[in-house]
């Protein structure tokens, strides 16, 4: 399968002033397989060790944590010299080791010449156990689960996306709309998980995806009960549940009365604080003006809450998969929630990722998404149908001072005005589409 990351690796592999690069990423989400492909197809040797459950490990950043006492102990696991320019050295599950994330600020500092990579499932989790974090000293990256892109180039679809890509913004890319929505359907269903899409790949067999998907959230639950603080496991649970009817809602603010009867933002802080530093969540906060910097005007109290990935939100919803393929009722009840959750999904592989809020005016008004690359404002309205009406987004544009506004749809592209509607399958264009376009 191909990772889209792998390209922002190579840009670092090449870079002069290189650091330790950290990989972030939720379980599951290929950070070892991606780093290990890097390893495979840009150096000629690849030293893998995972902090884990590699015996010694501990033992190896108990005392001096100088680069060379390090290469020595890697060297000699690895049966191999570590050559700077050939070797790569990946240190997996880095945060369960405080000391050898550490030991990053030293690699920096005294042997650049050598190429680090590090993945982190839980490291923002390490982070609050007093891990002493080498601010500066380290490159980072995010992988996020399969875009529907990659989704699209791991069904053999890349002749699809390289012509929409040349196209632009034109209707040329029309004659593949069925093609594609088909193909938004099986996403829905499958999601981003390496492993669900895999098992699509090799089988098409909806029954081996579901069985993947099942066993990740097992896994999840299980990560909840190993590593969170034993007082805050239930309540995590219980967040972690609601969110199915958090994303149903007609306006998606997160409510706490529906994690718990009488629950109280104070009593679930921690358990939201460790669904996010694991990854598992996305949090958006809400604006109360559309204004540079966004950020000056972020309402600390409001948020929505987003799944990982979709297609374990889907299995979350107990949402019929054959109801989805036709088109049917239970799509239609879901799909608000579902168009919406993608679409946060795609934002968080754009350039916009760093810069994405939602907006609401009381009761009156609630925007989606605004998006900003800081120079720029977008507001962004998520449509599960063909019906374009869009109340907040006007309201929103008369408002404030826009760029113009993307409405991500079922119904063609085109550009209303100030108004780039864009195909929900088409997403992966949303750049290229706004450049375009003049907005």
């Amino acid at each position: 399968m191909y990772r889209k990351l792998i390209e922002k690796l190579k840009l670092w592999k090449d870079k002069k002033n290189r650091m330790p690069l950290i990989l972030q990423g939720a379980r599951q989400t290929g950070k070892t397989w991606l780093l290990k492909e890097f390893g495979r197809t840009c150096f000629k040797d690849v030293a893998y060790l995972n902090l884990e459950n590699f015996p010694g490990a501990a033992g190896l950043f108990s005392g001096t944590i100088e680069p060379e006492r390090i290469i020595e102990f890697i060297s000699a696991s690895h049966g191999k010299k570590i050559k700077p320019d050939e070797t790569l050295i990946i240190l997996d599950e880095i945060q369960e080791i405080p000391r050898a994330l550490t030991s990053l600020k030293y690699f920096c500092e005294n042997a650049p010449e050598y190429a680090v990579c590090c993945a982190g499932s839980l490291l923002g989790i390490g982070l609050h156990k007093g891990t002493s974090f080498p601010v500066g000293k380290v490159d980072m990256m995010k992988l996020e689960p399969m875009t529907f892109e990659e989704f699209l180039l791991a069904n053999n679809e890349s002749g699809i996306i390289e012509f929409i890509r040349k196209q632009g913004f034109n209707k040329a890319g029309e004659a593949f709309f069925e093609k594609l929505d088909d193909y938004l359907k099986k996403y829905i269903i499958i999601g981003g998980m390496p492993a669900a899409v895999k098992a699509w790949a090799e089988e098409h067999d909806f029954s081996a995806v579901q069985e993947k998907q099942e066993a990740i959230l097992a896994n999840y639950a299980l990560d909840f009960s190993k590593h969170a603080p034993g007082n805050i496991v239930p309540r995590i649970r219980h967040l972690w549940d609601s969110l199915p009817v958090q994303l149903s809602k007609e306006h998606k603010k997160f409510v706490y009365g529906h994690v718990r009867e009488g629950a109280r933002s104070r009593d679930y802080e921690e358990a939201l604080l460790w669904l996010s530093d694991a990854r598992l969540i996305r949090k958006i906060s809400r604006v109360s003006k559309g204004a540079l910097p966004l950020a000056v005007y972020v309402d600390m109290k409001a948020f929505k809450l987003f799944h990982l990935d979709i297609g374990l939100l889907r299995v979350m919803c107990k949402a019929d998969i054959g109801s989805i393929m036709l088109g049917g009722n239970v799509f239609e009840e879901f799909k608000g929630a579902l168009a919406e959750q993608y679409a946060a999904q795609e934002l968080a592989s754009t350039s916009f990722s760093e810069g994405v809020y939602y907006w609401s005016s009381g009761a009156e008004a609630e925007l989606d998404f605004v998006i900003t690359d800081g120079l720029k404002i977008y507001p962004v309205e998520v449509k599960a149908g063909i019906n374009l009406q869009a109340k907040s987004l006007k309201q929103f544009m008369a408002k404030y001072d826009t760029a113009g506004a993307v409405r991500f749809s079922m119904a063609g592209l085109k550009l209303d005005g100030k108004t780039l509607n864009i195909p929900l399958f088409l997403s992966f264009n949303l750049e290229r589409y706004i450049a375009d376009s003049g907005l």
